[in-house]
């Protein structure tokens, strides 16, 4: 059901109808009615109050009845917001009421501000304000507006906040006289847009505000606005266009006469640093730069220290820590190097991935190891923990129980998951240390501008997450029973016994000429140090440590970058800090300096430690969004040759 219609004309009276006019303290009545003279005098004579003589009982003065319209603590004062033409009624009202008939409204308004009233068609009766010179309609539902509508004397029009998709209705009969334009926060979309802000349409417009809409194509809006002769004032922030390199300069270079881009005073000296980047084509590409750059993360809980000592068998535990955030894709996909660091893309394991034998198996008992499988990860606390494919060893072949087969599902952490139309990307997983720098730069260049600015409305998300990585001795399979291996046994023995026999041989004959035999191994001597068992790691287990939004809507209203310090709160325990200091101060030789170092780095007391004066540091990572704006045509020239 589409929404009731709502004239422009309706609106008015009903402000109008609120401003209270014909009532008290204003209009006339039992408070003034001496000031008036009777309704049988002359009708030129109507119009003017009496001398104000012996008041009869009841009324009041003019001035005590203007000063209950305008004193703030009276309940008959304007509500706030209201306009000074509202005040000006008012006031009328009460000093003389009867010059208040429609013709005086039609010829009174210079300006009329309709202002968040649901309005969606600007009717005809428009037409009856002759002298209006400014009309306000921000705020509303309008969509489209009939020009003939309009009146001729119309030198302002602010349509800011509507749904209005294009300009081309209001270039069928646009007033002429107009020198104002305000379409800012609309829905306007699409490269014809550039063919309706033309001096053919717009011979007189000095000020032109076309601020956050969807406008895409910088070089042909800037070719329709170079033949409008007297523009000078141009807002064009908050669309996808104004988020490449070179729009500032190129919109510069190309209106000469341009005075202010974006409420920023255009100076001589910045035309000067432009010049001539209108000219050079190759440098004038429809793609948005971004770099992000991720900087230290502090105040990490060391897990590791919470882990009982490994046995023979293992479980040997490994973490590491990382810093994620969902970006646009990039058009090549992954995004490009930058700054030597490249990023890792994290997306979810598909079943693919899995191995065609772990798949028949995990199908054969999914419904038995499912119930059981997230009983035991309730248990242990490990539900919330998430398991995704990265660059990790093949998963093993036995699956012993439903508590392994669990395992292997992928459990996503919806912290950990992109939201639609973007991408997870994740700095270099670190070990754990009292600072972990993250030394991460990652450019991403998108020419697809409009999902581009609709992400920076909405934001990004940075987490910071641990990874637990098991790691377990490969057990030899026994094959002493085996055929084949019998037989290669056997000819091992054989080889080793001819082997004996030469050396025998060897040795008798250096015995012969008097040369001495190296000494055998005593029993007792020392083995040599064995290699370390071959191993194979468990798919990653990661865990959440902190998750924040990060406000990037800076960036289209012409901040160069964003930079913030992500604060998750703490996360580390006076109990594991204990054990991460002693831990360090057994490792280090330097004995207690040691200690006394690594206390001052968490932020913990000389001993004894009373939980009362532990403050330790909070999780947090430093991140910062550039949006890459050239400064010069030569910055230009710089980054075109790089």
């Amino acid at each position: 059901m589409e929404p009731e219609t709502r004239t422009l004309s309706a609106a008015v009276r009903e402000h109008l109808r609120q401003l209270c006019l014909h009532e008290f303290p204003c209009g006339t009545g039992s408070w003034n009615k001496s000031r008036f003279l009777p309704q049988t005098s002359r009708a030129w004579r109507k119009l003017i109050p009496r001398e104000e003589r012996a008041l009869s009982p009841g009324e009041e003065t003019v001035e005590d009845l203007l000063g209950l319209v305008r004193s703030a603590h009276s309940p008959w004062a304007l509500v706030e917001g209201s306009s000074a033409e509202d005040l000006f009624l008012k006031e009328l009202a009460i000093q003389n009421p009867l010059m208040l008939k429609d013709s005086f409204f039609y010829t009174y308004f210079r300006s009329l501000r309709v202002v968040d009233k649901d309005v969606s068609l600007v009717d005809k009766e428009l037409l009856k304000f002759v002298k209006l010179k400014e009309l306000v309609l921000s705020a509303n539902q309008i969509k489209e507006i009939d020009t003939t509508n309009l009146p001729p004397t119309l030198k302002v029009l602010e349509l800011y906040g509507n749904k209005i998709t294009s300009m081309r209705c209001l270039c069928r009969h646009p007033p002429p006289q107009l020198q104002h334009l305000g379409l800012g926060h609309n829905k306007l979309l699409g490269p014809l847009e550039s063919l309706y802000v033309t001096s053919d349409h717009w011979p007189n417009l000095v000020s032109l505000d076309l601020s956050f809409n969807n406008l895409t194509d910088l070089q042909s809006m800037v070719a329709g606005l170079q033949t409008l002769p007297h523009l000078r004032l141009l807002l064009l922030q908050g669309n996808p266009l104004a988020l490449v390199p070179h729009y500032r300069g190129l919109t510069i270079d190309s209106l000469a006469r341009l005075c202010v881009l974006d409420d920023i005073t255009v100076s001589s000296s910045e035309k000067h640093l432009f010049r001539g980047l209108s000219h050079s084509e190759d440098l004038l590409a429809p793609e948005a730069q971004l770099l992000v750059t991720v900087g230290n993360l502090r105040g990490v809980l060391d897990s590791s220290v919470l882990d009982p000592e490994p046995g023979p068998q293992g479980p040997f535990i490994t973490y590491n820590y990382y810093v994620t955030y969902d970006f646009v894709e990039d058009e090549e996909g992954e995004g490009s190097q930058h700054g030597g660091v490249l990023a890792e893309i994290i997306k979810p394991p598909s079943m693919e991935q899995l191995d065609e034998d772990i798949l028949e198996e995990i199908i054969e008992d999914i419904e038995e190891s499912l119930e059981s499988g997230l009983a035991s990860l309730s248990e242990s606390g490990e539900l919330e923990e998430s398991i995704v494919s990265g660059a990790s060893e093949p998963l093993p072949r036995s699956i012993d129980s439903a508590e392994e087969l669990a395992k292997l599902r992928p459990l996503l952490d919806p912290q950990l998951c992109p939201t639609p139309g973007t991408v997870l990307f994740s700095t270099v997983p670190k070990p754990w240390s009292d600072v972990i720098p993250c030394n991460y730069e990652m450019q991403h260049t998108l020419k697809d501008l409009v999902p581009l600015k609709a992400f920076l409305l909405s934001g990004t998300v940075v987490t910071v997450v641990e990874e637990k990585i098991l790691s377990w001795p490969v057990e030899q399979p026994s094959s002493a029973d085996s055929p084949l291996a019998a037989k290669k046994g056997k000819a091992e023995k054989d080889k080793k016994e001819k082997e004996k026999d030469k050396k025998d041989k060897k040795g008798k004959d250096k015995a012969g000429k008097g040369e001495k035999e190296p000494p055998k191994a005593q029993k007792g001597s020392k083995k040599q140090k064995e290699l370390p068992k071959e191993l194979h790691q468990d798919l990653p287990v990661l865990r959440v440590l902190g998750s924040s939004p990060v406000v990037l809507e800076p960036l289209l209203a012409g901040e160069p970058f964003v930079s913030t310090v992500c604060n998750f709160g703490v996360i580390r325990t006076l109990e594991a800090d204990r054990l991460t200091l002693n831990r360090d101060a057994k490792k280090n030789k330097k004995g207690k300096k040691a200690a006394l170092e690594v206390k001052s780095k968490t932020k913990m007391p000389a001993a004894p430690v009373y939980e009362s004066d532990y403050q330790p540091e909070p999780l947090t990572v430093e991140i910062q969004i550039q949006l890459i704006q050239w400064r010069s045509t030569e910055e230009a020239l710089r980054g075109l040759v790089m």
